[in-house]
């Protein structure tokens, strides 16, 4: 992913973080998010798990689509990475 491409997703992450939380706290904080603690996380720390949850996820989906049986263990691990991003994950 480009720099400037990684640099509005962050963005987007920041006022996710805002709005699903409720408040804006530090980075480096931690906050709820979806009965999970969280820490608002530094760009350079969002870009390593962005690329993480993108990589497992498109993993999972394509395993979907062959009809693979899927380990509770990578639902789990998505959904955990989705939290960190703020995101709703695909499962």
């Amino acid at each position: 992913m480009a720099a400037e491409d990684l640099r509005e997703e962050y963005a987007q992450y920041l006022q996710r973080f805002v709005t699903a939380i409720g408040e804006d706290v530090e980075v480096g904080a931690f906050a709820k998010f979806k009965g999970k603690l969280i820490k608002k996380l530094a760009a350079e720390e969002f870009g390593e798990l962005h690329t993480e949850y993108h990589q497992l996820a498109a993993h999972y989906l394509e395993s979907l689509d062959r009809g693979d049986t899927i380990n509770d263990i990578v639902v789990k691990e998505v959904r955990e990475l989705a939290a960190k991003l703020v995101l709703t994950a695909p499962v």
